[in-house]
């Protein structure tokens, strides 16, 4: 079965080695954010041939061909996920690293808001909370 990133990367009309197809695929499963160690970890599971290095080269050329985006949550990691049409943000659980993906359509519309009182259209943005878990 074909990932959604490998068929992007043929989409584009990137070579496809046996390498890049194990870790397109571990990054098309992934329902977190890993970074490039976890990335490598999952690979090898599957293909012990493959390195770290291949693995950063990898990342980095799905990255600079907008496949994949990369996070830095304020963890000291590159965290990486694949590039939606839809938009979401994020939080941050800095106990656990848990990342929380939610869309919220007042913080939208507020965001669009503070733009246009500014003088500007909202083209863009990156929302990221920190918090810890409210213990009951």
């Amino acid at each position: 079965m074909t990932s959604k990133i490998e068929k992007l990367c043929i989409e584009k009309n990137m070579r496809m080695t046996d390498q890049r197809r194990v870790i397109a695929r571990v990054l098309s499963d992934a329902e977190d954010h890993p970074d490039v160690e976890e990335v490598y970890r999952r690979a090898t599971e599957i293909d012990n041939q493959i390195s770290i290095a291949t693995v950063y080269r990898t990342v980095r050329l799905f990255e600079e061909a907008d496949i994949l985006e990369r996070h830095d949550f304020r963890d000291g990691r590159s965290r990486y996920e694949l590039v939606t049409e839809t938009h979401h943000d994020h939080m941050i659980d800095i106990e656990s690293g848990e990342v929380i993906e939610f869309v919220d359509d007042e913080i939208e519309e507020l965001q669009k808001s503070i733009a246009k009182k500014l003088g500007y259209k909202l083209i863009d943005h990156r929302m990221e909370l920190y918090g810890i878990k409210i213990k009951d």
